[in-house]
């Protein structure tokens, strides 16, 4: 008996996506591993410039404004305050500048505030500016550029609460500001609590998206 011998099936060939359908694949995976890895960057930083403590020597401090009450400084503005004083002390710059706009009804700014809270505390006049301009960080670092411009000086010491120290910092240098942090470490505005440490990674990431790009305008202008 002679037996038949059937042909072996062929392989199935292998289905090759289209290279449109492997493009998508790759902006899909693209813009999900940055939707995960920029977030954490910007968290990463918040938390680092937190807890870094920088004192080398600069030309300048300044003090990033908060509320006031009729000239007397909050609770979170009073710690900056405190904070910069104990710089100026050690000997970490030679100057200090408040910083801060008012509201609506107040009779002072928080620059001025925190001025008159320097002095009555010990801090030669001459040695402390009121920039009382801007109603937001960016609007106070940007009149703070224009004055260290104007008085030759080229690098800073930051001081604000230790959340917003990474925003803080980030727009001061592409403002062109040799810029150091020395975050408070007291008051009420010094707690790295989730939500202020989730507001900040949101605040930096934006200015990572947009807000550089208008400071940019500002440098250039």
């Amino acid at each position: 008996m002679i037996l038949s011998e059937r042909a072996p099936l062929a392989a199935a060939a292998p289905r090759r996506r289209s290279p449109v359908r492997r493009a998508v694949t790759l902006v899909l995976l693209v813009a999900a591993l940055l939707l995960v890895v920029v977030p954490a960057m910007a968290a990463g930083s918040v938390l680092l410039a937190a807890h870094r403590d920088d004192r080398s020597r600069t030309d300048v401090i300044v003090v990033l404004g908060a509320s006031q009450f009729w000239g007397r400084p909050s609770p979170v503005l009073e710690a900056r305050l405190s904070h910069a004083k104990d710089l100026y002390g050690s000997g970490v710059a030679p100057n200090l500048v408040t910083v801060g706009a008012n509201q609506p009804g107040d009779k002072t700014t928080e620059a001025q505030a925190g001025a008159d809270w320097l002095v009555a505390k010990g801090v030669p006049r001459a040695a402390v500016t009121a920039v009382p301009l801007g109603h937001d960080t960016l609007q106070s670092l940007t009149s703070v550029a224009r004055l260290m411009a104007m008085r030759g000086w080229t690098s800073a010491t930051i001081v604000t609460d230790p959340a917003h120290e990474a925003r803080s910092l980030a727009m001061a240098r592409a403002l062109g500001i040799d810029a150091h942090g020395s975050p408070t470490r007291s008051g009420p505005g010094s707690s790295l609590t989730f939500d202020y440490v989730l507001r900040e990674s949101g605040g930096l990431l934006w200015f990572w998206i947009s807000d550089r790009r208008h400071i940019e305008q500002i440098v250039g202008a």
